[in-house]
């Protein structure tokens, strides 16, 4: 353990995995635990965050499960309270709250986009929104925004959905990494690729639109210049950067992590 979050608190949102394995979130909270962080570890579905406690915990680390919609103003009040009430502070946020649906405008349906853009953008809004005061009144923070390279680029699969949330994701990073800089509260975001986590079976439609799960990774793979796709703890280790004092200089990044993919729509 090289503790480069030693001493820090850091709430974790989206901490469970939606199915089987890693996904960025989990995968994130371990990472943080390892480097010394104190998690506090949200999701919707309380089992799967209470796994990956479980699995912090089972190392010696530090780490207390939450459930929250964090689509909910109400619910991401009581995150930051209990976060506050356990730990004291909260040096770090990562916003890992995420889903994708397949559709463009015309086919995708106004109840989609509007519950898309809740889970993709509003979560991520109302969570900066409940955290910046308290990092405004210790002096400094991280927030960590995991957004994807749709946000940026089209990725050749049609869900307007995804691509809208992201891409005001980014921007909202940027916009707020500026107006909170004279805090020392830095805002950066993750640009992941073509990963292969759990949210990527389990979005509506994503696999079909491949041709089936094993011909989606095939595919995707193909899609990226260095031949592979990229996992959980590929933004896992770019979220401890972000987290850790290493990148104290370091606010509005967008940081793409995708092989190469990126480079090739250029």
């Amino acid at each position: 353990m090289a503790e480069r979050l030693k001493g820090k608190a850091a709430i974790v949102v989206g901490a469970g995995s939606i199915g089987p394995g890693w996904g960025n979130g989990k995968a994130t909270a371990v990472t943080f635990a390892r480097e010394g962080a104190k998690v506090w570890c949200v999701d919707i579905n309380p089992e799967a965050a209470e796994e990956t406690v479980g699995i912090i915990e089972g190392e010696g680390g530090e780490a207390r499960l939450f459930r929250a919609d964090v689509t909910r103003s109400a619910e991401v009040a009581a995150m930051v309270d209990g976060c506050l009430a356990v730990y004291g502070r909260i040096d770090v946020l990562d916003n890992n709250v995420g889903t994708a649906v397949v559709g463009g405008v015309v086919e995708v349906a106004e109840e989609e986009w509007d519950r898309v853009l809740a889970i993709n953008l509003k979560s991520c809004f109302l969570a900066m929104k409940h955290v910046i005061p308290v990092m405004q009144r210790q002096g400094g923070g991280s927030i960590i925004n995991i957004s994807s390279i749709a946000g940026i680029r089209y990725t050749g699969v049609p869900y307007a959905t995804y691509y809208a949330s992201k891409a005001a994701m980014n921007h909202l990073t940027r916009t707020t990494a500026a107006q909170y800089a004279p805090d020392k509260i830095r805002v950066n975001a993750v640009l992941p690729g073509l990963m292969e986590t759990p949210m990527v079976v389990k979005s509506a439609g994503l696999a079909a639109a491949y041709g089936g799960e094993e011909e989606l990774w095939k595919v995707r793979a193909r899609q990226v210049p260095m031949g592979f796709g990229g996992n959980a703890w590929d933004v896992a280790k770019a979220a401890l950067f972000l987290a850790s004092d290493e990148s104290r200089y370091v606010t509005g990044l967008e940081l793409v992590v995708d092989g190469g993919t990126t480079l090739k729509y250029a």
